[in-house]
């Protein structure tokens, strides 16, 4: 037991290199060699050219890159637990993970709601809408109370529905999650960065993009419908995309393709140019 003990909570940097570590392993068995972890492309935006396995249900056909231009630059509001307005969970050991439903470390609460699967396509503006292989995606959003953790009373404790993916082959990155709720004065969203690299996302200086994801009105409507919802049904009653202070000057490249239902859940799909 005291040898596990000793991989817990020594951070993301430790992460990365265990995960290194375990994929050249699984390089050498397949006979792939070292040549996928090789370094990092030169440019801009840093990308490391390396492919990743897809992670979660990602599935990149699914995605439509449609335009180039590069998605809105948005505030990362008070609560993005980034190293920027108090707490940062980025240097957390655990954060790299495709389910964000469960704390993590220390933290033992569970997030409940419809349950939503969230696809990113993270795409490079500059060339083509070229798939961006290797950048990662840090990705937070409110839960079904409107509560955010680490900041919000009852959940400070807490550091569920925060998670961190990097981007396979096809830029893709998969989270399981729940659908938010609407709070007061805000549509339905949520939260992400893209940086450069799995190993750069440890702190907010580091990113080269912030954005939000905003959900349709129709399913925000049938979800907020269930048990657990009804304040978002007010909520949600008292804004719009058009007066929201985020989305109102245009949300249609921010504005997510979401099918499924209430009893099998929904997967939303975003393409995002950076």
């Amino acid at each position: 037991m005291p040898d596990h003990d000793d991989l817990h909570d020594r951070g993301l940097a430790f992460d990365v290199a265990t995960l290194l570590n375990r994929r050249r392993v699984l390089g050498l068995m397949a006979g792939a060699g070292l040549a996928a972890l090789a370094g990092c492309a030169s440019g801009s935006k840093d990308t490391a050219s390396a492919s990743t396995a897809a992670s979660g249900s990602a599935s990149p056909s699914a995605i439509t890159t449609g335009s180039c231009a590069e998605i809105p630059e948005e505030t990362a509001g008070p609560y993005p637990g980034d190293g920027s307005n108090g707490p940062n969970i980025l240097s957390q050991s655990g954060i790299v993970r495709s389910d964000i439903r469960s704390s993590f470390g220390s933290a033992s609460g569970v997030a409940e709601g419809v349950p939503l699967t969230i696809n990113l396509s993270v795409v490079d503006a500059s060339n083509g809408c070229a798939a961006l292989a290797g950048a990662a995606v840090y990705l937070w959003h409110c839960d079904i109370n409107g509560a955010y953790s680490m900041y919000s009373a009852g959940v400070m404790n807490e550091n569920y529905l925060r998670g961190v993916q990097e981007a396979d082959s096809a830029g893709s990155v998969a989270f399981t999650s729940i659908f938010p709720a609407a709070y007061s004065g805000r549509w339905p969203h949520i939260h992400f960065e893209v940086y450069p690299s799995l190993a750069k996302a440890t702190a907010a200086e580091n990113k080269i993009a912030t954005s939000q994801l905003a959900l349709p009105e129709a399913i925000c409507r049938t979800v907020y419908a269930t048990d657990g919802y009804s304040s978002s049904v007010r909520n949600l009653a008292q804004t719009s995309l058009q007066t929201d202070n985020v989305f109102s000057d245009g949300y249609a490249s921010q504005l997510a393709t979401v099918t499924g239902s209430v009893s099998t859940g929904y997967v939303a799909n975003l393409s995002v140019p950076v």
